[in-house]
């Protein structure tokens, strides 16, 4: 760096600068630097913000929570979905995917005001990718007291083969 005998100090010596610090250049435009972590902050929180998980919820990760295990070869998905109608899901299944949507609403009434807000509502989308090819034809689910369970076979050409030794 070539110094001058004039300016600012830096480390004992007087320095200039021939191009602007990092410090300047990353702060450029700003004239607060913590005003500048703010709008990164507000932009952060935009981007994750979403009708699903709305301001004042106390919810945490995906929606709906599903555990997949697998059973005699086959798949099983077990899905909760306290509050959600029957008639608000929709499923589809395609190769090795599958995609749950749908809505849950809870109704406040016109007069309510709420005060706290920690029960889900809105509309949800989860996709699925399956470690085993499937049967979507033979698929099936079953919904009873908010919990959807669903069957899900493995493909044939995907099931192993017994291979009779000579």
């Amino acid at each position: 760096m070539r110094t001058a005998t004039r300016g600012p100090r830096c480390f004992g010596r007087t320095a200039i600068p021939l191009r602007p610090s990092m410090e300047e250049q990353m702060f450029a435009g700003f004239s607060d630097p913590f005003e500048a972590l703010l709008a990164l902050q507000r932009a952060l929180d935009a981007r994750v913000a979403s009708d699903w998980m709305g301001r004042g919820t106390a919810a945490i990760g995906s929606f709906p929570p599903i555990n997949m295990f697998q059973k005699d070869g086959d798949l099983v998905a077990v899905v909760e979905l306290p509050g959600v109608d029957k008639n608000d899901l929709e499923i589809e299944a395609k190769e090795n995917t599958i995609r749950i949507r749908g809505k849950k609403t809870i109704a406040y009434g016109e007069q309510a005001s709420v005060h706290r807000r920690e029960r889900i509502s809105g509309v949800f989308d989860r996709t699925l990718s399956v470690p085993i090819r499937i049967e979507p034809d033979r698929i099936k689910a079953e919904y009873r007291d908010g919990i959807l369970a669903l069957f899900i076979p493995r493909a044939e050409a995907d099931k192993p083969r017994s291979i009779k030794v000579s």
